[in-house]
């Protein structure tokens, strides 16, 4: 059975007439790791709302005649605020228009998809929601970093280190509980005091920790360390958002399985020489 939801199948009960929001999750990064269904339904696009983490290869898979509207946030500085977004879906759609709303990531993993899906059913909007590989799992994969290991890990805990209210004010007895991964979004600005509330709550200052910059892409840097040193570390690379964390023992295992930087390394290579050939 085909368990796509059908675009032209008729509305449930409570739904008025009107158009369609996709809430589609563009994955971390590179392109290659949308899902089909994301793939099909930006190349026939009419309309792309857009986030800042979206990266330009998944752009590139956009219909060429649809219409792009960027409302991505970076810190401090928001194109649009979220009730904003929230209601700009709701017009367009109300105009009849099929809307693809493109986020970085998976929509529903910090990426305010279920509050953009909450305005839409408050105004009898359709939807329809296309996951995405989370950050975590695809930056993590790309970094070497298995985020459970059976003699390491047996839990995985996603956090944002940047809470509504601006603070980082988390639930630190829970984190720094031994035998778990911590995967930290949004939390490079607050690195130093993550990383000081961690120890402070009993996890060991020599627990081997990662930031990873850019990360599924050929710009992906990754530091490694331990809560002791990983901000000075990070700070002296100059590393800057978008960034993942990622603490726990399971970070050891990067010196065994990482396998995307010979990659990224030979690939930049082929194109310093292309670009040196072509020049």
């Amino acid at each position: 059975m085909n368990a796509i939801v059908d675009s032209d199948a008729p509305r449930p009960a409570g739904r008025i007439a009107g158009g369609k929001v996709f809430l589609v999750g563009a994955g971390p990064g590179d392109p290659d790791l949308l899902t089909l269904r994301a793939a099909r339904l930006l190349a026939r696009a009419q309309i792309v709302v857009h986030d800042h983490l979206v990266g330009d290869g998944v752009l590139d898979l956009v219909a060429p005649a649809a219409e792009r509207i960027y409302v991505g946030k970076q810190r401090g500085r928001h194109a649009l605020a979220q009730s904003e977004i929230n209601a700009l879906l709701v017009r367009l759609a109300l105009q009849g228009r099929e809307v693809i709303r493109l986020k970085g990531g998976d929509p529903f993993v910090f990426g305010r998809g279920g509050e953009e899906l909450q305005a839409l059913i408050a105004h009898g909007v359709a939807f329809e929601v296309v996951p995405g590989i989370t950050a975590a799992c695809g930056v993590a994969s790309y970094a070497g970093i298995p985020l459970t290991h059976r003699d390491h890990a047996q839990a995985c805990v996603f956090v944002t280190g940047h809470l509504r209210d601006g603070s980082c004010d988390l639930d630190w007895v829970a984190l720094a509980r031994p035998r778990q991964t911590v995967v930290i979004y949004m939390g490079l600005a607050a690195l130093p005091e993550i990383c000081r509330q961690l120890v402070a709550y009993g996890m060991p200052a020599q627990t081997p920790a990662a930031v990873v910059q850019h990360g599924t892409s050929l710009e992906q840097q990754v530091v490694s360390a331990t809560l002791a040193d990983l901000g000075l570390r990070v700070a002296a690379a100059g590393l800057q958002s978008p960034c993942l964390i990622i603490v726990g023992e399971v970070v050891r295992l990067r010196a065994e399985l990482d396998w995307f930087d010979s990659l990224r390394a030979a690939a930049l290579q082929r194109a310093a020489l292309e670009t040196a050939l072509s020049g």
